[in-house]
């Protein structure tokens, strides 16, 4: 049996144990890839979702039920299966006094290995981390996760309009993603007038032409954002007096109207006015982990770019920092796919440490085998344990109580450090000297 607490709340870690925000949702999401990689050979795989305040000793009462209703089952594999399953859920809820204040999920059952007829039970218990209002227990050919799933969907949102008399762009920013919607063009002639009309006849067609055009980005406001779920606010933005003239003429949901939290004045429109909204939208955005993850990067970039001796990367160069309790910030890409192996001499005890890809660890174990320990001689190397990069540098940062942050590849500023800098990065808090 594997039994893993994955991590409890984002707020009650960040209490309790000083991890970053960032670091446990990267953890809640990586677990989750996890499990939906798990797959019974039958409808033997167990979810139970428990929300707070039920009783654990009804939730095992419900199982010795269900436990009962399993004898029916046909296959006798799949019967045994499904109510060891059971029982080993009961036995981990009676840990339990009470369920967790954001709620309890645990997923049990037996794994196929790579032997034929050979399965392996396992049992992960998992506190989310946000409140869940459902109960459920299903058995399934794989683990039921939307719901968690959901949870990282569910997170604030932001519309954005960029706008002036010749365009309107559309945009979403969600988490760490900033979606261009549409781009609409106004048909607005400029302000000077045609060859042949009158000054005040061209002044009428002109506000006409505006009028419809507001009309056109309101309705096209409504329809994208009025359905968005969480939408905390929305941003007017765009150069000269547009913005407001249109916010004055109510072309706007009332709901869409009381959500627009400010209205910015920008040089460009389109994607790039998109970008300096937010850039500039700090204070509104500052809880929005994109304006996070852009902010934090682009401090990196600016110690680099001055040579303030403020900034390092590589995995040696920040590592030593760490060691020498050095590092303010460390900064750490999600896609890094590296790994810390430890390996030890089975005969002597020697020990060493290998940093590599996850991708290299199996060729890298056939060739240990015939490698000589260095202490004694003998052909009795081996990986004695594996742990990703990023949670040994969590654990490192931890220690040097510094700031830890996982870097999205989704933004240019995340593909430039993984791409650029080996995804590894830190911002000190003294200058280096050679």
């Amino acid at each position: 049996m594997v039994l893993v607490r994955f991590p409890s709340t984002v707020r009650a870690e960040t209490r309790m144990s000083g991890m970053s925000r960032s670091l446990s949702r990267f953890r809640f999401e990586r677990m989750l890839k996890e499990l939906a990689s798990k797959e019974g050979r039958g409808t033997e795989l167990i979810s139970l979702y428990i929300p707070p305040g039920r009783r654990i000793s009804d939730v095992i009462a419900y199982l010795r039920e269900e436990w009962g209703t399993a004898s029916n089952i046909k296959s006798k594999t799949t019967r045994k299966n499904v109510q060891d399953a059971i029982v080993r859920v009961m036995e981990r809820l009676k840990l339990f006094k009470e369920v967790p204040e954001t709620g309890l999920c645990i997923f049990c059952g037996t794994i196929p290995t790579d032997k034929p007829g050979v399965g392996r039970m396992e049992l992960y218990v998992v506190v989310p981390p946000e409140p869940i209002n459902i109960y459920l227990y299903r058995c399934d050919q794989r683990f039921i996760l939307e719901p968690l799933f959901e949870l990282l969907r569910s997170e604030e949102s932001y519309g954005i309009i960029v706008m002036d008399t010749k365009e309107a762009t559309f945009a979403l920013l969600k988490g760490k993603r900033v979606d261009i919607l549409k781009e609409i063009t106004s048909g607005v002639p400029g302000k000077h007038r045609a060859g042949g009309q009158s000054a005040r006849r061209f002044e009428r067609l002109r506000e006409a032409n505006l009028n419809e055009y507001y009309t056109r980005v309101g309705r096209t406001a409504n329809n994208l954002f009025l359905e968005v779920p969480n939408l905390k606010g929305l941003i007017l933005a765009g150069p000269a007096g547009t913005k407001e003239e249109f916010r004055k003429g109510k072309y706007l949901h009332y709901e869409l109207d009381a959500k627009i939290l400010a209205t910015i004045d920008t040089a460009y429109t389109g994607r790039e006015g998109v970008k300096e909204v937010v850039d500039r939208a700090g204070d509104l955005l500052k809880n929005v982990r994109f304006y996070e993850e852009r902010k934090l990067v682009q401090e990196f970039l600016y110690h680099v770019g001055h040579d303030t001796g403020l900034a390092t990367y590589g995995e040696r160069e920040v590592m030593a920092a760490l060691r020498a309790s050095n590092v303010k910030t460390l900064l750490v890409s999600e896609g890094l796919g590296r790994v810390e192996l430890k390996i030890r001499c089975s005969g002597c005890g020697y020990e060493e440490t290998e940093i590599m890809d996850e991708e290299e660890v199996a060729e890298f174990e056939q060739a240990l085998s015939e490698r000589k320990c260095p202490r004694c001689g003998n052909s009795s190397l081996e990986v004695a344990e594996k742990r990703d990069l990023i949670e040994v540098l969590a654990d490192m940062a931890e220690e040097a109580k510094a700031e830890f942050e996982v870097i999205s590849e989704e933004t240019e500023e995340g593909a430039m450090l993984k791409e650029g800098f080996g995804g590894i990065a830190a911002i000190l808090r003294f200058r280096q000297y050679q």
